[in-house]
């Protein structure tokens, strides 16, 4: 839950007008949070069947109109669309003369800050990075999962309290991010939370090869506990074969992975040398037991490239 005391939204002062560009599954998620604290959706665009319907479901009522359309209705837009298109939307609203004057522009990209939206800002507008830290289902939920969301903020220094304050009115908690670390912050999010899904489905996939009826059930409890230790104590928290040292399990680990799911090798070998070098700057595995298993990976590293020597 957000720690920011939340007045109620007819005590709040200079409610505005809001429109989403990219009805993807973030724009109308924030559009419906804002909404909550007591502003008003009054245009979305989307062009996509599923962006239309996800519009519908978060924001009932709110007419469907082209970018251009939504500037020109809303004083606070979202700019909600792929990283890689957003550079080339601002640039386009920029030069058709649909950015206004005053107008608070704010996209959700983690990979960039507030620089991405200069050409808006020499138009007139307020420029905001707000990324919130949160991977979205594009339903209801995801308005609940904003409490205590932290977002990466980004802004000129004259605007950081409006980026806070509308980050705090959307249930998040603001962490400011540097424009120049706005690359590195966005590849931590991507490692720990997109990787994790890789990560959880590979091992899904395993687990019914090797005859669990409900990998699902069998993963819940080992996984969110093993994410709890990690937030709690960091490298600390380290455990299994590798921090121990079993140089004999991850090779046998190895070759049964070689059998039945060749593709999950190397990133089974990338993550059990991290794991391993973390161990050791810990002094959690013991320098003795080190060169074997580094021995076991660095064997299974060459295999794996001759492989894919052979393959070609």
């Amino acid at each position: 839950m957000s720690t920011h005391p939340q007045p109620e939204p007819k005590d709040r002062p200079a409610r505005l007008t809001v429109g989403v560009v990219g009805a993807g599954r973030v724009g109308p998620a924030l559009a419906s949070a804002l909404q909550l604290a007591g502003h008003r959706p009054v245009a979305v665009s989307g062009v996509s069947d599923a962006s239309r319907r996800r519009a519908a479901q978060l924001l009932p009522g709110v007419p469907l109109v082209s970018p251009a359309e939504v500037l020109e209705r809303a004083d606070l837009v979202l700019l909600t669309v792929p990283d890689d298109t957003l550079p080339g939307l601002v640039e386009g609203l920029a030069e058709t003369g649909a950015v206004r004057p005053g107008q608070l522009l704010v996209h959700t990209s983690g990979r960039y800050g507030a620089r991405v939206l200069d050409p808006a800002l020499r138009a007139g507008a307020l420029p905001l990075a707000l990324h919130p830290a949160m991977t979205f289902t594009g339903t209801a939920v995801d308005v609940q999962r904003l409490a205590g969301c932290s977002f990466g903020v980004t802004a000129p220094e004259q605007l950081r309290l409006a980026a806070e304050a509308l980050v705090i009115e959307m249930g998040g908690e603001p962490e400011w991010i540097a424009e120049e670390s706005r690359p590195l912050y966005h590849a931590a999010l991507a490692l720990g939370a997109n990787h994790l899904v890789t990560l959880v489905a590979e091992s899904m996939d395993l687990l019914r090869t090797a005859g669990v009826g409900a990998p699902d059930r069998m993963l819940g409890p080992l996984l969110g506990a093993a994410l709890d230790n990690a937030l709690r104590s960091g490298d600390a928290a380290l455990t299994g074969p590798v921090a121990r040292g079993d140089a004999g399990t991850v090779a046998a680990h190895v070759a049964e992975l070689r059998e039945h799911a060749p593709e999950t090798v190397a990133g089974y070998l990338a993550m059990a040398r991290a794991t391993a070098d973390r161990a050791l700057a810990h002094g959690l595995l013991k320098p003795e037991l080190a060169e074997d298993l580094l021995g076991v990976l660095a064997a299974g590293t060459d295999a794996a490239q001759g492989t894919e020597g052979d393959a070609r």
